[in-house]
């Protein structure tokens, strides 16, 4: 009689790429693998961002195939490449289930070191080596459910929340489109999606991509962009001592216009975020990034900026002003030019620094979610003609 080997026991663990170190360990240990297999797994995901275990080529033939049957593979796939004159390159990444979502090289210049929110006068680590850097921007979901009125992706509505191993894969598949002469430089999660209202994987993204048998990213590098969810602004501070960079999208000094462009401020109005926004625990030397986002007779008047420089006061903070990129979901414009020079003197006059973003990209459509989420925002621009039309009828 013939006595075969029983199969090897499956490996049974979520979101595979999406696990840290100490979580393998455990997983592999059960399973009777050595606890260097853990590192070993961890490096070849984060380090060289290989998704393929049969490429692994220092792993034991079964445990590969251990690997490959508990799904680690790449999370996405990169469905295309835009670039601009400008040097700015989206990427359109898709998943398994169809989820589409986009990530966005941008060449860093000293203006685009302010946007990020971690210019270099802000930064206690060493310089960079002498190449260009850039400023990756990341999605942490595909759409959102902030519903602000000039954001392509909260026009479409939100989906789904990426894992954590979706959020880190743009940065590792971004990194393959990098130059020769260019370094990733700083990391924002400003792309499609509230990183705060899916909070869970955006800090275990957050910890895979600082570990330092991964990428080891320095944490003052990255900068996580919130509309202004009051929890997860004081969760942050708590979890990461005020190392991970803030920026807050406020886009309006006050209740009455807020509460028009950004539904989420009628549940944490101007006041309570101003008051977070104070308690952060910033490290010396670092500063809260604030975005404005101006859009043309709605936020822009001189009025506005006064107020903005009033309820900032006593916020280290830097300001980016945001010139509107219109978006097919809305009929709001962007603001004229003289609005936009007089809103940023008023501003710098009241002792702030105060940067203009410039805009990036503009025929790749960079504005977030507006090339992967182009099918929804068109099928709302319909869904409102057609209310318009019904409301026309007698």
């Amino acid at each position: 009689m013939i006595h075969q080997d029983p199969s090897p026991e499956p490996l049974n663990i979520e979101d595979p790429v999406g696990r840290l170190p100490e979580e393998w360990q455990t997983a592999l240990a059960a399973l009777g693998e050595r606890p260097f297999r853990a590192k070993q797994l961890f490096r070849w995901l984060h380090q060289r961002a290989e998704f393929d275990p049969e490429k692994m080529s220092d792993l034991s033939v079964p445990f590969r195939a251990r690997l490959t049957e508990a799904g680690v593979a790449a999370p996405f796939q990169v469905e295309s490449v835009h670039e601009s004159k400008d040097g700015t390159r989206k990427l359109v990444l898709v998943a398994k289930d169809g989820a589409r979502v986009e990530s966005v090289i941008i060449p860093m210049t000293e203006l685009s070191d302010a946007d990020a929110g971690a210019a270099p006068s802000d930064d206690e680590e060493e310089p960079l080596a002498a190449k260009s850097r850039v400023t990756l921007c990341i999605s942490t979901q595909y759409g959102c459910a902030m519903g602000c009125v000039f954001c392509a992706s909260g026009q479409a509505g939100l989906v789904r929340g990426l894992r954590a191993s979706e959020i880190v894969s743009q940065v590792y598949l971004a990194k393959r489109y990098l130059r020769p002469d260019e370094q990733l430089g700083n990391l924002v999660y400003m792309g499609m999606g509230e990183p705060l209202h899916h909070y869970e994987q955006t800090v275990r993204s957050v910890r895979l991509l600082t570990h330092p048998e991964g990428l080891g990213m320095s944490p003052r590098r990255i900068t996580i962009s919130t509309v202004g969810l009051i929890p997860g602004i004081e969760r942050l501070g708590r979890d990461f001592s005020g190392k991970i960079g803030l920026a807050v999208s406020v886009h309006a000094p006050n209740d009455e216009t807020r509460d028009k462009i950004i539904p989420m401020n009628r549940r944490y109005p101007v006041a309570e975020l101003m008051r977070a926004l104070r308690a952060y625990p910033l490290p010396k030397r670092r500063r809260i990034t604030i975005e404005y986002t101006l859009i043309d007779g709605v936020n822009d008047t001189p009025g506005h900026a006064r107020e903005l420089a009033a309820i900032l006061r006593g916020i280290p903070s830097k300001i980016n002003l945001i010139p509107m990129n219109p978006i097919t979901a809305s009929e709001l414009q962007a603001p004229k030019s003289e609005a936009v020079r007089q809103f940023q003197d008023i501003l710098a006059n009241a002792g702030y620094s105060c940067f203009v973003r410039t805009r990036r990209g503009d025929e790749v459509a960079a504005a977030c979610g507006q090339l992967a989420m182009a099918d929804d925002l068109v099928r709302k621009k319909r869904e409102r003609e057609e209310l318009r039309s019904l409301a026309r009828k007698p």
